[in-house]
């Protein structure tokens, strides 16, 4: 029989385990399977919660991590240590639904290593939200390499085989785990799905950590910013130079006098702040570096109970 593990990153999520594990074992029931939780700094009697719940069925696992690290550093602990034949990711607020698993197994028994899904616009969403992931999803798809990287969600099911390729082989210090599972290949297949209201509680991320998962996710699969702003400053200093030998020409060969330093204060600062924009593009890129030479661990597990299959 196949071993299922589910990793589920929970921050704040104490109102909605009890009814998740139930609709998961409602699922699950005929097969062999592990819950992971991943309790990453929760203020709200999250571990508690999981605690209670690991006590009434030794299913159920759990790693505490010493702070908040982050979802994809929560995901990246579930994946260290799931002892699964495949891995199920998905969020604790119910808007992944868990009766989708069973279309996600029937797809890997198909010979599918990578099953992954792809959220459908909902009501459910604010219209800011939806509005947002459209731009972004826009920009992705002209700026990065990967074009097809940022159109999963990380409600997904991925073989041993790959579990063990993230757990052994990437080691980065910005994960970025849509791009880097759309980046290594394999067999591949997208399911989609409607996304539904929260049970309870809110979501956790903030217009600020939205904004930083999207930097994250454009400057971790390429380089193409920094060869825009090479591109940029090529035709602007190209601008500058005619423009230069214009202004030679008419100071020597004519008696134009010439006027308008509001037009040239302005050139100045538009020059200005296009180098300004560039340097925090190459800012970004060197700060990426700056915390990847460091080797600091993703995250740093507080107490946990994983038993050994």
């Amino acid at each position: 029989m196949v071993f299922i593990s589910v990793i589920i990153p929970c921050y704040n999520e104490c109102g909605n385990l009890i009814a998740l594990k139930a609709a998961l074992d409602k699922v699950l029931t005929p097969y062999k399977k592990e819950y992971l939780f991943i309790d990453d700094g929760s203020t709200d009697g999250t571990l508690d919660e999981i605690k209670i719940l690991a006590e009434s069925d030794m299913n159920v696992k759990y790693i505490s991590l010493s702070r908040n690290f982050g979802h994809q550093n929560a995901l990246k602990a579930g994946i260290d240590h799931a002892k699964g034949d495949c891995l199920i990711t998905m969020d604790a607020d119910f808007q992944h639904q868990p009766e989708i698993i069973l279309e996600m197994l029937q797809k890997w028994q198909d010979g599918y290593e990578i099953v992954y899904t792809i959220k459908n616009s909902s009501k459910n969403i604010s219209c800011f939200k939806r509005f947002s992931a459209l731009v972004y999803n826009k920009l992705f798809s002209l700026l990065s390499d990967s074009p097809n990287a940022n159109l999963g969600a990380d409600f997904r099911l991925i073989d041993r085989k790959i579990a063990d390729i993230l757990k052994n082989d990437f080691n980065e210090f910005h994960l970025f785990y849509r791009g880097l599972i759309s980046w290594i290949g394999f067999n591949s297949y997208a399911l989609n799905y409607t996304p539904e209201r929260r049970l309870t509680g809110r979501s956790k991320y903030s217009y600020k950590r939205m904004g930083n998962f999207a930097v994250d996710g454009i400057t971790s699969f390429s380089i193409k910013p920094l060869r825009i702003a090479t591109l940029v400053g090529f035709i602007i200093s190209s601008f500058a130079f005619f423009y230069g030998l214009y202004a030679l020409y008419i100071s020597f060969f004519t008696d134009k006098a010439i006027t308008g330093w509001a037009s040239v204060i302005l050139s100045i600062l538009f020059i200005g702040g296009i180098q300004l924009l560039f340097l925090g593009v190459i800012g970004e890129y060197l700060g990426k570096m700056f915390f990847e030479v460091k080797k600091r661990p993703h995250y740093l597990i507080k107490q946990k109970k994983i038993d050994a299959h």
